[in-house]
């Protein structure tokens, strides 16, 4: 199954569970159910999964009297009169894994001419750093920042996880770790104004439950870039290559370091786009991962 959360006017932010073509409003059947940060919550707390919550309230008999729009009508950029998708979660925390496929190790290493990210691909331990709060974070058609202060910033196409209690794995989603490669570059200590900033993590379009999702470790990853409405570079991998299992970034990412049900986290990025392709002002991203779905995004100056 698939969450999302969306807006509409004269009722605000709602949650809708995808059924089919079409967003079924589930905050009208459920009021608890406002946010999905709640659902993910209350799953987490009953110890069942999200598929298992979900499906005690589609088995609800008024469900099927809800009230549906269809799904693609809502992918359009924000606007307080029309509704819209909304990013999928507001995650109390975004933690994001790096060079975990040797293709980013090998490109990060050229650029500093040290061997400090095959280091960290290779060895036990591996590169964990925190990305975002919720006012860092963007959703489906909004915009993604980039640093007034870089001149390469590059988007980091990834498929992301929704920690529950543990090692448990509630959702996955969509994510683009955007970065400033050139802060980053110049000295590996400027981590954290690479990557934590206005827009600097956009989420969506939905949350997808595991089950949805199947085989995680095995899903086709694809990233577009439109300049001035021209494709200007297209790119894919497979999370088939991650070097580290989700299990082992869970417990990394958990050591001494209590992190929040509903947290997200981005595993790495396999597409390297290359650096004439930096992002600029007014370049649409788009990051499709199979089984779960499209986010697109906008650059702007922040």
């Amino acid at each position: 199954m698939k969450l999302a959360q969306l807006w509409l006017p004269g009722k605000g932010s709602r949650v809708g569970l995808v059924q089919e073509a079409d967003l079924v409003d589930v905050t009208q059947l459920a009021p608890w159910a406002s946010t999905t940060l709640n659902i993910l919550q209350e799953a987490s707390r009953r110890q069942i999964g999200l598929e298992a919550l979900l499906q005690e309230i589609v088995s609800v008999p008024a469900f099927s009297r809800q009230g549906r729009l269809p799904f693609a009508s809502l992918s359009v950029p924000p606007a307080p009169d029309k509704p819209h998708l909304l990013i999928p979660l507001h995650p109390p925390e975004v933690w994001g894994f790096g060079v975990t496929y040797r293709r980013s190790a090998e490109m990060r290493d050229k650029d500093t001419k040290t061997t400090i990210y095959d280091y960290a691909y290779s060895q036990p331990r591996p590169e964990v750093f925190f990305k975002a709060t919720p006012s860092r974070c963007t959703g489906p058609n909004d915009f993604i920042g980039l640093r007034w202060d870089s001149s390469l910033m590059a988007t980091e196409p990834e498929l992301a996880f929704v920690v529950g209690e543990g090692t448990e794995i509630l959702a996955f989603t969509v994510s683009n770790d955007v970065s400033a490669w050139d802060i980053e570059k110049e000295n590996p200590l400027y981590l954290p104004q690479s990557k934590i900033f206005t827009g600097c993590c956009a989420l969506g379009p939905v949350l997808a439950t595991p089950e949805e999702v199947g085989d995680p470790a095995n899903l086709g990853i694809a990233c577009r870039l439109y300049r001035q409405g021209e494709l200007i570079f297209e790119g894919s991998t497979n999370s088939s290559l991650l070097r580290r299992s989700f299990a082992e970034m869970t417990d990394y990412l958990r050591r001494c370091n209590p992190v929040p049900v509903g947290s997200a986290v981005s595993t790495g990025t396999g597409i390297i786009v290359p650096h004439e392709f930096s992002l600029k002002e007014g370049d649409v991203v788009e990051i499709e991962i199979e089984h779960i779905g499209l986010l697109r995004n906008t650059a702007r100056t922040v």
